[in-house]
């Protein structure tokens, strides 16, 4: 006991001489440490209403309790099959559409050596990127559009017929994971740009010696160079598949395609904002979560066997 008692009056000894050191860069901290708990931390006692039936007089605390009702409801719901088959079709489109992609342009971008053309490509591939999804939208809107949409007047001059490609829902996921590709795909490669930039050149000298060509540098320089990056970046990915982008599907939804644009996301919008269903919608978002940290987890645990890399 003797011993335990001296161990804490040494921690909390040089704990208290560490806070008078650097007392000022300790308060720095409490902004954002305030931020975080009063916006995200605080908030989460909201979660309790998926397990209540919620009524505006009694509040959260004073609903009553129903336990696993809602999401015993969500499970058995006509659309639930097809809301999980979307949501995650949709993600893993996306992800492997878009991740090898953003690594291809920052390996191939790393060896322009005419520095006036790799500024302004950079430019012009990383502009996309602050546009606002409402923008966005309204452009594929446009750029599908059946009588002047420029795809259907691509069509008419080869003498194909005109489609109007967002009322197909076939079409949609396409549409939703090109038209992200073009927007980010620039920007995503930045990390691994600034990673690339650290290689040591001394490896690429050696391999140019030894004979190797420019793609023999990229796959046995660079990405090895560069793999931490590569599954830091792919395990968060992975741990964010259930969550796409609400603004974006729901902008470019109709009643045509819903059968394809139907995902989690617009189904708790509908349901909690025009249904006036909280409890229901909080138990959806919960689940959503739940599966996102599943998601999470697993991928960093495989990574960490296999690779020897991971988040934690």
């Amino acid at each position: 006991m003797k011993k335990c008692f001296a161990k804490n009056n040494s921690f909390f000894a040089g704990l208290r001489k560490e806070l008078q050191r650097n007392w000022i860069l300790y308060l720095m901290i409490v902004p954002v440490l305030a931020y975080f708990i009063i916006f995200s931390y605080v908030p989460m006692y909201g979660v309790t209403l998926a397990f209540k039936k919620y009524n505006a007089k009694l509040g959260i605390l004073g609903s009553p309790w129903v336990g696993l009702k809602y999401f015993q409801r969500f499970f058995t719901a006509y659309n639930f099959k097809q809301l999980i088959t979307n949501t995650f079709t949709i993600s893993a489109y996306y992800l492997l559409a878009s991740f090898p992609l953003s690594i291809i342009f920052a390996l191939c971008l790393n060896y322009v050596t005419n520095k006036p053309l790799k500024k302004t490509v950079q430019m012009v591939s990383y502009a996309p990127h602050f546009l606002s999804t409402v923008v966005l939208c309204s452009m594929v809107t446009l750029f599908m559009h059946k009588d002047t949409g420029i795809f259907n007047t691509l069509r008419n001059l080869v003498g194909l017929e005109s489609v109007q490609f967002l009322a197909k829902p076939e079409w949609f996921k396409s549409i939703y994971v090109w038209s992200g590709v073009w927007q980010h795909m620039g920007f995503d490669s930045i990390i691994y740009i600034s990673a690339l930039a650290g290689v040591d050149y001394q490896m690429h000298e050696a391999a140019i010696i030894d004979g190797a060509t420019k793609i023999q540098r990229m796959r046995y320089v660079d990405l090895p160079s560069i793999k931490p990056t590569i599954i830091m970046l792919l395990i968060l990915k992975i741990g964010g598949l259930a969550n796409v982008g609400f603004e974006k599907v729901f902008l470019l939804q109709n009643d045509l395609n819903k059968s394809a644009s139907a995902i989690i996301s617009t189904y708790t919008y509908e349901v909690g904002l025009l249904d006036s269903d909280y409890s229901y919608s909080t138990a959806i978002g919960l689940f959503n979560t739940i599966i996102n940290i599943i998601l999470l987890v697993s991928a960093n645990a495989f990574c960490k066997k296999v690779t020897d890399e991971s988040l934690f």
